[in-house]
């Protein structure tokens, strides 16, 4: 592996970078799903310094909040200045957006570009999750 090996501080990278605030509003309704794609992410790899680009859907249930979605922008344009592998990502946005929003359930799927000719697929979940869950075709 050129470069040197990976290190713990490679792997830790990024997990606890302070991010911007991200803000809910209250849910009006029961029972219902939303979708969300940010198809314009971009982050650091942390051992080569080389950007990582890339798309993040999320689809969740409310349960008493929603999350807000000029914050929640801000809050994934912040990445790009961020050193971490694409598959914490997917982990830490996972737990930033449930600590902040309290769904129901919630996925969080990382599509990241091919790089090396590896395309590369990380999907995280929290809750109770439907068995029939899927994203729409369009984000696959």
């Amino acid at each position: 592996m050129a470069g040197g090996k990976y290190t713990e501080k490679h792997a830790q990278s990024g997990l606890k970078t302070k991010l911007p605030k991200l803000e809910t509003f209250p849910s009006q309704f029961p029972n219902y799903e939303i979708t969300i794609s940010y198809p314009e992410f971009t982050s650091i790899c942390p051992k080569t310094g080389l950007p990582d680009f890339g798309s993040i859907h999320l689809k969740y249930m409310p349960n008493q909040k929603c999350l807000e979605l000029k914050a929640l922008k801000m809050y994934m344009l912040a990445y790009r200045d961020v050193g971490i592998f694409y598959e914490n990502v997917v982990n830490r946005v996972l737990q930033d957006l449930v600590k902040a929003s309290d769904p129901m359930w919630m996925v969080v799927k990382g599509v990241f570009n091919a790089r090396g000719g590896m395309l590369g697929i990380a999907q995280a979940q929290y809750g109770k999750v439907p068995t029939n869950f899927s994203f729409p075709s369009e984000l696959k």
